[in-house]
């Protein structure tokens, strides 16, 4: 008898791993129908990683984000599930025991059903905590492997992490293929292996596809026994993030196995809206080469997910090594160059480092030992002359032990700057801070929120949440976006407030504003607006409530049906569509202030 496979929407991955940014909690809500109605997925991951800072760097309150955008999904029976890092919880550093057992009441009380726990070191220690509190939040309990390839990652070592888990009583295993340079015979051979030991055991597969193998390991896997297949959709599919969900549907299809039908009219949807965040704003933060593939990554190993950081980074860095080179008399390096020397630096730095699976955060800490050492080099000076504290802390065992052994050189290093190695439990080293947080809210006269929620927002995320509160974030942002419209030499935008349009009859619209203007729109979905303020005489055909005198403001652009940015608080004359344009016949666009 066929076997069906299961899909699951990495919808946040596909932005976390594109850019910067990602979409707001109304855009969230927006796709959710459209994602529900797609009728292929049984999971969503909606949340975790860096998805609640994401959202304290724009301003907003990711408490709201998670609640409203879990809440379609587990109205109709999708499981939503997060990614959280072990130790570090959803942060780059860890996090103190109280804090961690705080998160998954709070996760599973605002929607989310499954927690995705990973150890980017694959240290079992830093995984048993996660799975007993996730169990007794009442979460499913699914813990990563966080997939590499190198001698020592073999399918023997990942079993022996796969035992201690379930041991500790995890409902699921997930194999987390950051880079996407697992092997698909050893994936396949691993879940094998998996299958046949825990039977109970469901197994999923997350895999990026920056240096090509993952949609042959997809199909390994599912031979192998695999349950669940993470799946991207376009315009953020393939690339350096996951494959897309038409194509892997389609293989598993032709390879015997059951699928669920998949709505193309909901994919475009889907497709369209996530085109529109792109065109709104988020599209001035990806990186333009993380839509390409590339076979560079299989040797250095690093995840297609931090490639726009990377990038950034370097580009950062080019100027200072080209400056280096020319007082040298040596050729400069084009960005293209210095990205090949990086990653001949990571091969190079990773196995002397301990072989940690490159993944955040510790594809991080590896990267920038990789870029310093390069910085070095180039200046003539030897490598390692500058590990920042986090790498240390990797380095000495306080983040969890290594998979590999270091090499002699940073082990007399550490013995030479008179540093300890550190072999104890990791969680024991940063003691439990709930009640110095639950105090500082107090101190503030913040309230807990719901759950306990921004009580958790506080503790998790401090630096970001204290800007947030204060509105710094907010301006921050702002900011940023402003500096990167203006880079990119896109018009102007003025933000108001969002006022709803109401779904009235058009006629009876007309017969209070007979002379109201037409805004012609192009397409729906995406809000823009792109206007002059002008005084009433120059513009005519604005009805009999403008006079001579009174400013108006003259939309240029509008796109868009739900809901608009209103330039001037005050009333509004109704703008309605053109005869033929893409909106139902009944519906408002727009209003023009008539007010001052």
């Amino acid at each position: 008898m066929a076997r069906e496979i299961k899909f699951s929407l990495v919808y946040r991955d596909m932005w976390q791993s594109s850019g910067k940014y990602q979409p707001r909690v109304d855009q969230l809500e927006r796709v959710a129908p459209a994602i529900i109605d797609m009728g292929c997925f049984d999971r969503v991951e909606t949340n975790g990683g860096a998805f609640e800072q994401v959202n304290l760097l724009f301003g907003e309150n990711p408490n709201v984000a998670v609640r409203k955008w879990t809440a379609p999904f587990n109205k109709v029976g999708i499981q939503t599930h997060m990614l959280e890092r072990g130790l570090n919880a959803l942060r780059m550093n860890p996090v103190p025991k109280d804090v961690r057992e705080l998160m998954y009441k709070v996760k599973c009380a605002q929607g989310t059903n499954i927690s995705r726990s990973f150890c980017g070191l694959n240290d079992h220690r830093n995984l048993r905590l996660s799975v007993e509190y996730a169990k007794k939040a009442g979460m499913i309990s699914q813990v990563a492997l966080s997939i590499t390839h190198s001698p020592i990652h073999t399918v023997e070592y990942y079993m022996g992490v796969v035992d201690k888990v379930v041991e500790y009583g995890c409902d699921e295993i997930a194999l987390k293929d950051m880079a996407g340079i697992g092997r698909p015979t050893v994936l396949g051979q691993l879940v094998a292996n998996i299958k046949k030991k825990y039977p109970h055991i469901k197994v999923q597969y997350h895999g990026h596809t920056g240096p090509g193998f993952s949609p042959a390991s997809m199909l390994e896997v599912a031979r192998a026994g695999a349950d669940y297949l993470d799946v991207a959709v376009e315009p953020l599919s393939w690339g350096k993030v996951h494959p897309d969900v038409i194509t892997i549907r389609e293989m598993m299809k032709a390879d015997g196995f059951l699928v669920k039908d998949l709505n193309m009219d909901a994919y475009m949807e889907v497709r369209r809206l996530t085109q529109s965040f792109i065109d709104d704003f988020l599209g001035y933060f990806i990186e333009p080469t993380n839509s390409k593939m590339t076979s560079l990554l299989v040797g250095c190993g690093l995840p297609g997910g931090m490639m726009g950081s990377m990038m950034a980074d370097l580009k950062g860095f080019q100027g200072a090594i080209n400056m280096s080179l020319r007082k040298q008399g040596q050729k400069e390096l084009s960005l293209d160059e210095l990205a090949v020397k990086l990653f001949q630096e990571v091969e190079y730095v990773w196995p002397k480092l301990g072989y940690p699976p490159l993944v955040t955060p510790f594809s991080q800490y590896t990267k920038n030992t990789a870029l310093l050492n390069l910085m070095s080099i180039i200046k003539g000076e030897p490598r390692w002359k500058n590990i920042d504290p986090d790498t240390w802390n990797m380095i000495l065992g306080k983040a969890g032990k290594l998979p590999g052994p270091l090499a002699p050189e940073i082990v007399a290093l550490a013995k030479e700057k008179g540093y300890e190695f550190y072999d104890g439990e990791p969680q024991d080293a940063y003691p439990d801070q709930l009640d110095h947080y639950r105090q500082m809210m107090k101190d503030n006269g913040w309230d807990c929120g719901q759950d306990d929620e921004e009580l958790f927002e506080l503790a998790m995320h401090e630096r970001q949440y204290l800007d947030y509160k204060s509105g710094v974030a907010k301006q921050r942002f702002e900011k940023d976006l402003a500096a990167a419209r203006e880079k990119a030499g896109a018009p102007i935008v003025i933000k108001r407030a969002v006022v709803e349009v109401p779904k009235i009859d058009i006629s009876k619209v007309t017969e209070v504003y007979p002379e109201a203007v037409a805004i012609q729109a192009p397409t729906t979905g995406q809000v823009v607006w792109q206007y002059d303020v002008v005084d009433a005489s120059t513009a005519p055909n604005v009805g009999d409530k403008v006079k001579a005198g009174d400013t108006i403001c003259r939309i240029q652009a509008y796109y868009g049906l739900e809901e608009i940015k209103a330039p001037i608080d005050g009333k509004f004359v109704a703008v309605y569509p053109k005869q033929g344009e893409n909106v139902k016949k009944n519906e408002i666009l727009a209003f023009v202030n008539t007010d001052k």
